[in-house]
This record gives C-alpha cells, structure tokens and sequence, in this order.
C-alpha cells in the first residue's frame, strides 16, 4: 500500500499536539500530512489563538499542505493525526482526497476523557428537521440559477469521488 505508516511522521504530530495545548493555542491535537515518505504540511489545534471552533489540527494541516502544494487536492497523501477525527475534519479529509488516515487516540477513547464527538455522528443520522440544530429545505429559484449558471460555465467541481 503507497503510504505505509511510519512512527516517525505520528512522533512529529504528537509533538504538535504538545505544542498546541502547552502555548494554550488549542487542545492537544497534532497533525502532519504525508507525500512520497515527506512532510508536506501540518498543523496543531488553534482553536483558543485564532478564536475559531474549526481550526482543528486536521484543518489548518490540510490548509497547509494545500497551500504547499498549491493545489486543493492531497492525492497519494497520508494524514497522520493523534485522534481519530470529527465529523468535520473527516468531511475535508474526504474533500482533500487524502488515501489513507493514520490516528493514535480512537473516539471512544478519548471521550472518556472528555473529548466526545459522537453526538455529531448521532445528530447526522437524524432527519435535517429533528436535529438539536434543525435545518429546513427553503427552495429558491435564484439559488437553482446560480447552479445551473456554474454547471453551463463547465468549471470542474472538487467532489472527491
């Protein structure tokens, strides 16, 4: 398998995770994303620095790499984080495409600790309009435009699969 795991790669986002909640920047999570056995991009959670609920270690290590890439795809990457990741880290793994996910710490381990995502999980398995956050469907023909427009320019979308 291309990106086979490496415990040097994992040492370095724990070294991160380290980093972040020592600086009081964020919660100790580190993450480093992997090309062609090379550190492309990493990153620690920065949520408490940059006031912003998304700047998981997952996130700002995507951020980084992409940019170090210069490009929004992360194809042939490996991420290596120290906990399994949430539901939005997983969703911008997907859209990345990264091909393979290493984590040292699972969900169920770390919410006996405190870190708990799976009602987010729970939550994504209910109907939009039953969730603690109820989304509703309001149907615009504008919005439909503007889709449509897109479609007709043939710019490529970034769906992952």
């Amino acid at each position: 398998m291309k990106n086979e795991y490496n415990e040097i790669f994992m040492q370095r986002a724990i070294e991160l995770s380290q980093i972040a909640y020592k600086t009081g920047k964020g919660l100790p999570i580190g993450c480093v994303i992997v090309k062609d056995n090379k550190i492309i991009g990493e990153g620690h959670n920065e949520i408490f620095s940059r006031n912003n609920p998304t700047a998981h270690g997952e996130m700002v290590a995507i951020e980084n790499a992409c940019k170090n890439l210069g490009d929004l795809a992360l194809t042939d990457c490996a991420i290596y984080t120290t906990l399994e990741p949430c539901p939005m880290c997983l969703g911008a793994i997907y859209w990345a495409k990264l091909n393979v996910i290493y984590f040292a710490n699972s969900n169920e381990m770390a919410s006996k600790i405190g870190f708990n995502d799976n009602f987010i999980f729970d939550e994504i398995k209910l109907q939009p309009e039953k969730r603690k956050i109820p989304m509703f469907k309001k149907e615009d023909r504008k919005a439909i435009k503007i889709l449509t427009d897109w479609k007709s320019n043939e710019i490529p979308s970034s769906q992952p699969w």
